[in-house]
């Protein structure tokens, strides 16, 4: 009788206990059947709206920023440096020494062809005083002229040698680098420094066959607008007539500032050039981080109410419309700043998710948080860190 009892409770404790346990696997199957009826939860997202703006047209290209007046300075004459009057990145004024060659030797050639061309002076005074006593004849005076003639031609034939063993600025500007010292022995055409002028700047550009019609003189060119480097305004100064047969295009030249040559853009820089033309037009935009690409194509996902399988909307724990995002393929057009034109797609007004758009998948539910404000520029400037 005893070892029934045991039994019959050993029984009824496992059965208890094997009840309870498929209560709880029951639950857990609910649990499991409710989340996967309500779906995966809601991916957190920044959205955009899609805006209808005005756009200039615009012709883009790259260019190069060239000086008005730049020059390799360097001397006529042979001869050792004796001294040296500037200082590398110097402002000169025009006219103004910067380097002297040794002129010892053309000094005492001077000297002699000076002295040569006093007594020649003195002979041709004795000469006509005699010629007017008629005690000297015309031959000998025309002798005497032809000798003063001489040794002056001697003495401004040294001069002008001294003179080019002096080296000076050409115009006013900006010194480069110095590239001579004292004592150093200097070719004709030996290089001393570079000097560029401080006058008004320009950037060369080319423009394919088919839209150089397109220039005028006067328009407005952007350089380096919404990138890297320095930024300025410039305006078409020229226009070549002729397209270059090999490459098909054509040169233009548009004039700087002096208020952008001295904001950095300085010759020999590389700039993005964009000339603005006459013309505007309508265009869809979104924020640059909306746009998913892709091997298969480029999508944006466009945020709309959620809804069932019927078509009804779904409600969130909130009672507020729950929202789910759909995958749409479109056509890109011209990026400018932090915005992408959207040609194909897209209307306006439209919500797209414009922050964490990588992680979603079309039909995901999605929870938007815009506390974080990107604002998206046309011609941002983020700092220089």
């Amino acid at each position: 009788m005893r070892y029934f009892v045991v039994v019959a409770g050993l029984i009824v404790v496992l059965g208890g206990l094997a009840s309870l346990k498929v209560a709880q696997i029951n639950k857990l199957i609910g649990f499991g059947r409710a989340a996967a009826a309500a779906g995966p939860p809601p991916e957190s997202v920044g959205t955009a709206e899609a805006k209808q703006e005005t756009w200039e047209d615009r012709l883009y290209s790259v260019g190069t920023v060239a000086t008005s007046r730049g020059v390799t300075v360097s001397s006529e004459m042979a001869g050792t440096v004796q001294s040296i009057r500037f200082e590398s990145g110097q402002r000169v004024r025009q006219g103004q020494v910067l380097v002297e060659l040794d002129r010892s030797v053309e000094l005492a050639q001077l000297a002699s062809a000076q002295a040569r061309d006093q007594l020649a002076r003195t002979t041709l005074e004795r000469s006509r005083a005699l010629f007017a006593g008629k005690a000297l004849p015309k031959a000998q005076l025309d002798s005497d002229e032809s000798m003063l003639r001489g040794a002056s031609a001697d003495v401004a034939s040294l001069k002008a040698q001294i003179e080019r063993k002096v080296v000076r600025a050409p115009f006013a500007g900006r010194l480069g680098i110095r590239m001579v010292n004292v004592g150093q022995y200097l070719t004709p055409g030996t290089p001393i420094t570079e000097l560029e002028s401080d006058e008004q700047n320009y950037v060369d550009f080319t423009m394919p066959q088919q839209e150089i019609d397109r220039l005028r003189l006067g328009m407005q060119v952007r350089i380096n607008e919404g990138g890297v480097g320095p930024h300025g305004e410039a305006t078409i100064a020229a226009i070549q007539p002729v397209v270059d047969p090999m490459a098909r295009s054509g040169r233009v030249r548009a004039a700087l500032g002096k208020s952008e040559t001295k904001d950095g853009l300085t010759p020999g820089m590389f700039v993005n050039v964009a000339v603005v033309l006459p013309q505007k037009r309508q265009v869809v935009v979104i924020p640059a981080t909306a746009l998913v690409h892709a091997s298969y194509g480029d999508s944006v996902f466009i945020v709309e109410n959620r809804k069932d399988t019927h078509g009804a909307p779904v409600k969130g724990s909130d009672g507020k419309p729950a929202l789910a995002v759909r995958q749409q393929f479109v056509k890109p057009g011209e990026a400018r700043g932090d915005f992408v034109e959207i040609l194909d797609g897209v209307t306006p007004a439209q919500q797209v998710v414009s922050q964490g758009a990588f992680k979603l998948r079309n039909g995901a539910p999605v929870a938007v948080n815009n506390t974080i404000d990107l604002q998206p520029k046309l011609n941002p400037t983020p700092p220089n860190r």
